[in-house]
């Protein structure tokens, strides 16, 4: 019988996902799916597919992106070029019934090609666009409106983000699609057909989060506003050491926690009253904003770094000092985190690495490697698809398959 505990924490053991895929969303999502309990099994063609160098990169020029966002699953390569590596892949896809892609135009992918042989087949395409035009989150955010909300106030052109965050969202979306997919398929047999566009995503969430609404019934540009908070009171300062701060005051209680902490209660009670402002209400507090925050700021900026944590800490007040990639690798949040382990990465080498963020009865699911590049060919053939040694070895002299990009094969 099924460990109870296992089950909860890897719900989707036993289901296995075929994976064509490059760049962020897609990985992502059978990254999602792997951390889940799914068997998911990546095919890239020999050599690897578009992302498989890409940067940051190790000395030796390993791809630390790669492995990041390919951990736990298995990997095999293939000819996708040639009708003998298709029909292995075809195979692999229908034998599993589930195929999650950003592969787009490949007639022989296409779900009622592959549905002629299994009827309950569930595949995700991610496309950029609606129409099947071809789009990247950089490109999809250009037209979102953020790019020229983001930044300086004084500033004129846009500004993009540094996260992927489309990328991101469309990854989840598609990992939350397929497990949606696979409990309609449990109950009533039948497979799906789902498009995931990239920029409809981007799309939902400006509709989700107000943004075109406000422009549409409101008839209102939302401004440019540096590292404040639209219609809240939010803002970085910086202490006497030069370290940054975030200040976020979301409440009456947090509010009025900071300006007793900064010492200016009495000169916020007589700016109110020359303003007849409540600062009770969050919008009056996001109006007056600059002067609120000429306010505070010589608080922060009389005192250091250190003092001006422990003082928060001892508040309501919502806030975190600003760090560099450097400074979180080694913050507790990482290294005392149940959330990361140490992971040894062939090829890349040993660090914490992150697990599923989701704790399910106290439990996080452990980081797994990623797999080298073809690492698992031969296993799958045989044991998926039921192949002989000499069929497997008549492959790879064929060049149908491989284990490893020759360049590796090489060294």
């Amino acid at each position: 019988m099924p460990n109870p505990a296992t089950s909860a924490v890897q719900p989707l053991a036993g289901v296995r996902i075929v994976e064509i895929s490059s760049f962020v969303a897609a990985p992502l999502a059978g990254m999602t799916l792997a951390q889940l309990g799914a068997e998911v099994i990546r095919i890239d063609p020999i050599g690897g597919a578009a992302d498989y160098r890409r940067w940051p990169l190790t000395d030796g020029g390993e791809s630390i992106y790669w492995t990041g966002l390919n951990k736990g699953k298995r990997s095999v390569t293939a000819d996708l070029r040639a009708p003998a590596g298709q029909q292995l892949v075809t195979r692999l896809i229908t034998g599993g019934g589930i195929l999650l892609t950003n592969a787009a135009g490949r007639d022989w992918l296409d779900y009622d090609t592959l549905t002629a042989t299994r009827p309950d087949l569930i595949r995700l395409e991610i496309l950029g666009r609606a129409d099947g035009s071809a789009a990247v989150d950089y490109t999809v955010n250009a037209a979102t409106g953020f790019p020229l909300v983001t930044g300086p106030a004084d500033h004129e052109g846009p500004i993009n983000h540094v996260l992927p965050a489309w990328d991101l969202l469309c990854g989840v979306y598609a990992a939350l699609a397929i497990t949606a997919a696979v409990r309609h398929r449990d109950a009533t047999g039948q497979g799906s057909r789902i498009t995931l566009p990239l920029e409809d995503v981007a799309l939902a969430t400006v509709g989700n989060l107000g943004f075109l609404t406000e422009a549409a019934l409101c008839g209102r540009q939302r401004p440019r506003l540096g590292n404040a908070i639209y219609g809240q009171y939010g803002q970085h300062f910086t202490s006497a050491d030069g370290v940054s701060f975030m200040v976020v005051a979301l409440t009456p209680r947090h509010f009025r926690d900071l300006t007793e902490l900064t010492g200016s209660t009495a000169a916020v009670d007589a700016l109110a009253t020359a303003l007849a402002a409540d600062f009770t209400d969050e919008g009056k507090r996001y109006r007056h904003r600059d002067v609120l925050t000429g306010l505070f700021t010589p608080w922060f900026r009389d005192r250091p770094a250190e003092e001006i944590g422990t003082a928060l800490a001892q508040t309501s007040v919502l806030w975190e000092r600003y760090r560099s990639f450097d400074e979180l690798a080694t913050d507790p949040r990482i290294t005392a985190n149940p959330l990361f382990t140490l992971l040894h990465q062939p090829e890349i080498g040993e660090y914490l690495a992150p697990g599923s963020p989701i704790s399910v009865n106290g439990t996080h699911v452990p980081a797994r490697p990623a797999p080298r590049l073809g690492e698992h060919t031969e296993s799958v053939l045989r044991n998926r698809l039921g192949l002989s040694t000499e069929s497997i070895a008549a492959l790879h002299m064929s060049s149908i398959v491989a284990n490893e990009p020759p360049e590796r094969t090489a060294r």
